[in-house]
């Protein structure tokens, strides 16, 4: 097995169905709470890098933060594979210099569709996604921060309406997520449900939204796994 760094920003947050999926492509992962990240990644063909639930310079709350930026920027000098989730993507924005901005105004709350872009057509991760470019690429979102300004050297490369930056690459191998392809669409019956409803949302209509996309998800979150696992084998060769 190929061993890949995987961040847990939160005791919330979750590999989800990575922890399956990434096996069965040969890579294993090991789950590192944020706290205990070791300062190299001597070791390991690659980084996960989950979410959490703040900001990616939060050092005050969240001391572990300036070690995490450390390794993002450590892997994009040496070209180590990157996949960074909602958090763990704005991170890798804030170190490749882009802006991240709190409560943009962007929130979203579970499955939606977005927009696979042109300049996709030959990335490693997204260019041969099931169903896109045709259909939509339908992914679980949970966040109200978000990135707002692309670092200079990232190409963009799906989007939606309501928030413009949902994934994009820095550099080769290094990739930033907006949405979730690790959650399960099950897991939104148990989001908090006086949280949602405090923004206007009914818990139990998200559920079901989610549910009825839940095929395509799959398949869709599954093959983005998959694709970056390949990558990571590619290169530790």
């Amino acid at each position: 097995m190929t061993r890949v760094l995987v961040a847990l920003n939160s005791p919330t947050s979750s590999i989800g169905r990575f922890e399956q999926w990434l096996p069965e492509a040969g890579i294993e992962p090991v789950i590192t709470p944020g706290t205990d990240l070791p300062d190299r990644l001597d070791g390991f063909a690659g980084a996960v890098l989950l979410g959490g639930g703040f900001m990616p310079d939060d050092d005050a709350n969240h001391p572990f933060l300036a070690r995490e930026r450390a390794l993002a920027v450590e892997a994009l000098d040496r070209g180590v594979p990157v996949l960074g989730v909602c958090l763990g993507g704005q991170l890798l924005a804030h170190v490749a210099g882009g802006q991240v901005t709190a409560r943009s105004g962007e929130t979203e709350r579970g499955m939606r569709p977005l927009t696979v872009l042109p300049a996709a057509a030959d990335d490693p991760v997204f260019g041969a996604l099931p169903g896109v470019p045709d259909e939509p690429l339908w992914m679980i979102e949970n966040h109200e921060d978000s990135v707002t300004a692309l670092p200079p050297s990232a190409t963009l490369l799906v989007s939606s309406e309501d928030c413009p930056v949902q994934a994009f690459r820095v550099g080769e191998r290094a990739w930033g997520l907006q949405f979730h392809p690790e959650a399960r669409p099950e897991r939104i019956a148990s989001w908090d449900e006086a949280a949602l409803s405090e923004l206007g949302i009914d818990r139990a209509a998200l559920a079901e939204e989610a549910l009825a996309h839940a095929a395509e998800n799959e398949a869709q979150a599954r093959a983005l796994a998959r694709a970056w696992a390949d990558v990571v084998h590619e290169t530790a060769k």
